[in-house]
């Protein structure tokens, strides 16, 4: 995976997807019956399907490396979606409550930071990619999964990260930094968010860094109408990857269903 130039979170996490089949197998022999079981197993404890694919690709991968492909696992199957859960979906009104309770909570660099994603759709791993000389120019360069693309920034955002980036006495590189200097972590990032959700009045559910990216996907298209640009835009190689961001919730569904008048 290094050779193929992945994500260091990406790799890690396919790591300890691997080492949990390693654990679970306890040292018995490898071979099919067991990586069907170990299918059976995660099915068994009610994750959600696309968490078990993504377990089971992790799996895969590393069967390949070893060249034990008779011992690869096929992958559920599951239908497309047509809503989403409203549970876990981060609304606008959500959003601003999250920014509002970081910045009275003193806060700034989160609510910064969570305004920075959501104004740009970036992705969590990418925002090591918003730099001083970045905000200079109003565009950040993004090399990422083998690809490179163009993220413009709004100039309020610039204004604001310039402002920030000056008090933090940052003066070139990354601008969000913790205290000793390195970049923030996914895992900080969702650790800070999460703090938030009490105070905020937000279910925790709705709440990790992608969704802002999910919340910038659907108010993006809610005003251009345009899934190709929003592809483009968010570094989809897919179409179909951006679909999964614009489906309704269950109760935009419901609304829908009763609009159709099929009821006497």
């Amino acid at each position: 995976m290094q050779g193929e130039e992945r994500e260091p979170s990406t790799i890690e996490k396919y790591l300890r997807e691997v080492r949990g089949f390693i654990a679970w197998a306890g040292g018995r022999e490898v071979n099919k019956d067991l990586t069907t079981a170990w299918k059976e197993h995660l099915k068994s404890q009610h994750f959600q399907p696309e968490t078990v694919n993504a377990k089971l690709s992790a799996l895969n991968k590393f069967l390949r490396f070893l060249g034990r492909e008779d011992c690869r696992v096929r992958y559920l199957k599951i239908q497309r979606k047509l809503f989403r859960r409203s549970d876990r979906e981060l609304t606008k009104e959500d959003y601003t409550r999250l920014w509002s309770t970081a910045n009275s909570q003193g806060k700034h660099r989160l609510a910064l930071l969570m305004e920075t994603i959501c104004a740009t759709g970036i992705r969590v791993s990418e925002v090591r990619y918003i730099t001083v000389e970045a905000v200079q120019s109003g565009r950040a360069d993004v090399s990422l999964k083998g690809k490179i693309r163009t993220i413009l920034l709004p100039g309020k955002l610039c204004r604001k990260l310039q402002k920030y980036a000056k008090k933090q006495k940052v003066v070139s590189g990354e601008i969000f930094l913790t205290r000793n200097g390195r970049g923030l972590s996914r895992r900080q990032i969702w650790a800070e968010m999460k703090a938030l959700c009490k105070a905020a009045g937000v279910a925790a559910s709705k709440v990790f860094p992608h969704n802002l990216r999910h919340l910038f996907a659907r108010t993006f298209y809610k005003v251009y109408k345009d899934v190709a640009r929003l592809a483009d835009v968010l570094g989809h190689s897919s179409i179909e990857t951006t679909r999964i961001y614009l489906i309704s919730t269950g109760v935009e569904h419901a609304q829908q269903l009763e609009r159709l008048g099929l009821i006497s």
